[in-house]
């Protein structure tokens, strides 16, 4: 047994024995997360002698949302990437779906703990993920994923997403960042088909090849059961139609409101789309990347323009 006094596992490990995976450089737990260890501690608690001088690490995960802190995607997900990794959730404190990149800039953000691994902020998901990595945690996390949202995120969808968004910050502040999402109706079922499915996304691209800190990945997950899923498939961004009219009504007083309405339906939705892929039962993995510059017509309009004048 380790003789520090405040040696975490001695005093508060409450979890399954260790799976120790030296290829993998995880620790995987089964229950509560763990802090990062110490190579000491590791000898301590599990009596290894030697590891080779390899420092294993447990993964640190930041979780948000744009669904709020409650959404059973952010639990369920948060549930799931606990068995191979350590998570803080830090996500707004109510529904804010189509916040898309938006800072809160004219008021002050509250921030407020509900556990210790556990933060609700009154603020966009954009909000949650910038206090995150520029001061309200301790330590830095290795990634960012965001979701699971309730609804798709494809095509133009992207634009609007608060999903999207969490993760794209964390993509500004130097993270790898993934935004999933259930591609469901009304309601949504079969959120732990797409946990385990960015869970296992996660341990296979940390085993074989780290994905960049330059990179979102955008992954939409059919709403069916893990063994229903045909297979996976990387896709780029489809189109929509035009969206569905506002919804004019009328308030208490009779004054106007509106409701801002339906998307569009499909409009380029052919194969090597996202569209594509999830009517086809398929998970779609679509890589984003956040310079909108359309470098095909930088040579054109230089030529409309012309020549800069003295």
């Amino acid at each position: 047994m380790c003789r520090r006094s405040n040696c975490y596992h001695c005093h508060s490990l409450s979890v399954a024995p260790l799976c120790l995976d030296l290829n993998s450089g995880f620790l995987p737990f089964k229950g509560e997360s763990v802090q990062k260890l110490l190579l000491c501690e590791l000898v301590s608690v599990l009596g290894i002698v030697d590891l080779f001088s390899k420092a294993l690490i447990i993964m640190h995960i930041l979780i948000s949302n744009d669904d709020g802190y409650q959404a059973p995607g952010l639990q369920c997900l948060a549930s799931i990437l606990a068995e191979i990794a350590e998570i803080t959730v830090v996500a707004p404190s109510r529904d804010r779906s189509g916040a898309s990149n938006s800072l809160t800039l004219q008021s002050p953000i509250r921030a407020h703990p509900i556990s210790e691994k556990l933060i609700s902020v009154d603020g966009t998901p954009t909000d949650c993920v910038h206090l995150a990595l520029t001061g309200l945690l301790d330590s830095e996390p290795d990634m960012v994923v965001s979701g699971i949202n309730a609804g798709a995120n494809m095509g133009d969808d992207v634009l609007y997403s608060g999903t999207v968004a969490a993760a794209m910050e964390g993509r500004f502040l130097g993270f790898p960042a993934i935004a999933v999402s259930l591609a469901c109706g009304e309601s949504a079922v079969n959120y732990m088909t797409a946990a385990k499915f960015v869970r296992d996304l996660i341990v296979k691209l940390n085993k074989q090849h780290p994905l960049p800190s330059d990179t979102i990945l955008n992954i939409n997950v059919p709403d069916i059961d893990s063994s229903l899923l045909e297979d996976t498939e990387i896709t780029r961004l489809g189109h929509r139609h035009k969206s569905k009219p506002v919804i004019k009504m009328l308030d208490p007083r009779g004054k106007p409101v509106y409701w801002v309405g339906p998307p569009g339906a499909e409009q380029d939705a052919g194969p090597g789309t996202d569209f594509h892929a999830i009517n086809a039962g398929k998970v779609s993995i679509t890589p984003l990347h956040t310079d909108l510059t359309q470098h095909q017509v930088l040579e054109t309009l230089s030529d409309w323009i012309g020549p800069n004048k003295e």
